[in-house]
């Protein structure tokens, strides 16, 4: 028989594959909603003005905004790749990776304070767990592709 029926994708690729599709598929909305200005998405952000919001993330300069670009489709092009078993998740995620480096040396170190609300409870800590995932997703799509479970 051939081996590709017999080599059957492990359970965990598929739940680890849907939850990433979904963490990855907000951050791609948000990303849109943000970059299209949606007043209606970013006033229901409690306690943050939109408008120093966008001012906050007109700010940016292009290092980061194009971090945060690499960061939001790599990783949903690396959670799709994942679940179709792809060896290339490994690079979407590592590129999203990067882009999250990116976008988060600018934001703590060289950026200007975010606006007032938005550095608070768990806003504050997004930067860090949003770092923690994206490496945990390019170390696990690494350990698939080393495993053999990646084509």
């Amino acid at each position: 028989m051939q081996e590709a029926v017999s080599a059957r994708t492990p359970a965990h690729l598929w739940i680890v594959g849907v939850l990433s599709l979904l963490w990855n598929c907000f951050g791609a909305y948000d990303y849109i909603m943000t970059r299209t200005r949606n007043m209606d998405y970013l006033s229901s952000m409690p306690g943050v003005d939109p408008n120093e919001l966008l001012a906050y993330v007109d700010s940016y300069p292009l290092h980061a905004q194009i971090g945060w670009g690499l960061g939001v489709w790599g990783a949903l092009l690396g959670s799709i790749l994942l679940l179709m078993r792809s060896r290339f998740a490994v690079h979407a995620f590592a590129v999203s990776m990067l882009g999250v480096v990116l976008s988060l040396v600018w934001s703590l170190a060289m950026g200007p304070p975010p606006p007032a609300g938005s550095d608070q409870g768990m806003a504050a800590a997004m930067p860090y767990v949003i770092t923690i995932v994206a490496a945990a997703l390019l170390f696990y799509a690494w350990r698939q592709r080393a495993n053999g479970v990646l084509r």
